[in-house]
């Protein structure tokens, strides 16, 4: 018997973190970055945006055409200075992973599937609840999609705000930009399926609810 002051409260609390093992872990990524990518898909066939270092990749294919995928992967570069300084080698090499997935997924999920009719507020909404639990999985498998995501990451441990809370302002101040490159109805629908995508963290990823760690 351990009658160390204060040892049955620590094992107490020690239970409720609960590490993933590296195959959960890699699961994640790849089912995390998969719905993401679903999601993409979905923007990509109604010509909706998003927010973050995505809805800048969209903006870069609309404008000028060039593919999503490696748009992205070239977009998120300057952050991982700042993963790597802020957050560890293990989270920044998970981004890079997640980053990386998303980039292929992104570009061969359209030739996996197609759209015969899409309706525009259905791909805003579940667009964006797709990417909303694929970013969800990813946060709670300590990895992210760079970019906001990793400034989210990074004031929610450092500061307490919510990441969910972050990432909406600075979404919804990306969609509200795009307004010069696409139709003002196309403009609400995207802010519309960013709040939709920012509910689900905000309702589901608060500092200290989820105890799992890598």
């Amino acid at each position: 018997m351990n009658d160390t002051p204060g040892s049955d409260e620590r094992e107490t609390i020690a239970d409720f973190f609960i590490r993933h093992p590296l195959w959960e872990d890699a699961l994640a990524l790849v089912l995390g970055t998969a719905m993401v990518a679903l999601g993409i898909t979905f923007y990509s066939h109604a010509g909706l945006l998003t927010g973050g270092t995505v809805g800048l990749a969209f903006l870069l294919k609309y404008l000028a055409g060039w593919s999503f995928g490696a748009v992205f992967f070239v977009i998120n570069l300057p952050f991982y200075a700042l993963a790597l300084w802020r957050m560890g080698w293990a989270f920044t090499l998970r981004t890079l992973c997640a980053v990386g997935l998303v980039s292929l997924l992104a570009e061969l999920t359209p030739h996996w599937i197609s759209f015969a009719a899409l309706n525009e507020l259905y791909a805003a909404l579940f667009g964006g609840f797709a990417m909303g639990l694929g970013l969800l999985m990813l946060f709670r498998h300590r990895a992210s999609l760079g970019g906001v995501n990793i400034l989210a990451l990074y004031l929610q441990e450092r500061f307490g705000f919510r990441a969910g809370a972050v990432q909406m302002g600075v979404d919804a101040a990306i969609v509200l930009a795009s307004i010069f490159v696409v139709a003002p109805e196309k403009v609400a629908l995207s802010v519309l399926g960013a709040v939709a995508l920012n509910m689900v963290l905000a309702i589901n990823h608060r500092a200290g609810r989820y105890m799992g760690v890598s």
